[in-house]
């Protein structure tokens, strides 16, 4: 499971985070995942909260904010949203279609003490 090394890299991001701010302890951890991320929530999660202990991170709340597939389209020039993966323009029903968002995983905010 490549969420193991997904969090490891999370919470070193988050470690650095509270250093580079002073902070001994962080409460809150919001992330972005993207539904052609690769990442399944649920065992990001299930990391998370596992290795979590004895970090900057314990006890913190992880929220997941789950971004759809975004794409725009290059023969009608709009932009659609869609909560399955489809590489399809939602007006136009063009192939012609770049992704505007929902690859990739980010580390949105932190809340810290």
């Amino acid at each position: 499971m490549h969420e193991y090394s997904i969090v490891q890299a999370l919470l070193d991001q988050c470690e650095a985070h509270a250093k580079a701010n002073d902070s001994t302890k962080v409460t809150k951890v919001v992330t972005k995942i993207g539904k052609l991320s690769g990442v399944e929530p649920h065992l990001l999660e299930s990391a998370f909260e596992t290795f979590k202990e004895h970090t900057v991170c314990d006890g913190a709340e992880f929220v997941m904010h789950l971004q759809d597939l975004r794409l725009y389209c290059n023969a009608c020039q709009k932009e659609s949203e869609q909560n399955e993966v489809r590489y399809q323009c939602l007006h136009c029903q063009s192939t012609e279609v770049s992704v505007i968002d929902g690859e990739e995983m980010y580390l949105m905010t932190l809340e810290m003490e």
